[in-house]
């Protein structure tokens, strides 16, 4: 699917379109907080900026399907998400300008704490700091040895997120999810 066809018919007179995206907001309301983030929140700009355009809601990826990240931009910049799947890692590689080659696998990580048992108790470590993640990314780049013929490449996004890149022969895109959805459990 292309969309870019029918977006060319809907721009006149040198306008734009701007897509405000605001990833990850849809919750449900907090009956203790009374409202949904975006209900509770503060926004004047984005209030302005809606007062002055066309808005509207967009199902990006079939009724009743969840958007993950990836699939649901995919589909907004018009790719069929059913046919494109590339998975969050390419994004992480590609948002921190990793040169990403035919064949490379690409999972995007996220630092968490684990208790003695190995059972996760923060999924986001404490949201550290980049620096640190930084600093724990080198650490484990210079102790990991690589049990395959290639390379592995560990670098920063930001606060607790990483993306990990694997490059060689053999490799394969079937890389499954291991962080668990809740607390109190070990990663599979």
């Amino acid at each position: 699917m292309d969309a870019s066809e029918t977006w060319e018919h809907l721009v006149q007179d040198g306008g734009a379109i701007v897509y405000v995206i605001i990833d990850g907001m849809g919750g449900l309301p907090d009956p203790q907080k009374g409202g949904t983030e975006l209900q509770l929140a503060h926004t004047p700009h984005l209030d302005g900026i809606a007062g002055e355009s066309s808005c509207g809601m967009l199902e990006v990826v079939g009724p009743g399907i969840t958007p993950g990240s990836g699939p649901g931009h995919l589909a907004l910049f018009g790719y069929d998400p059913w046919q494109y799947t590339p998975g969050r890692g390419v994004f992480s590689a590609l948002g921190v300008d990793f040169d990403l080659k035919q064949g490379d696998v690409a999972a995007r990580l996220s630092f968490a704490t684990v208790d003695r048992e190995g059972r996760v108790v923060d999924r986001r470590a404490g949201r550290i700091d980049t620096e640190t993640n930084r600093r724990l990314c080198e650490k484990i780049s210079k102790a990991v040895k690589l049990e395959f013929e290639g390379s592995f490449f560990l670098e920063t996004v930001s606060e607790h997120r990483a993306v990990i890149v694997l490059r060689g022969g053999n490799l394969g895109a079937r890389v499954c999810d291991t962080e668990p959805p809740r607390l109190g459990v070990p990663p599979p």
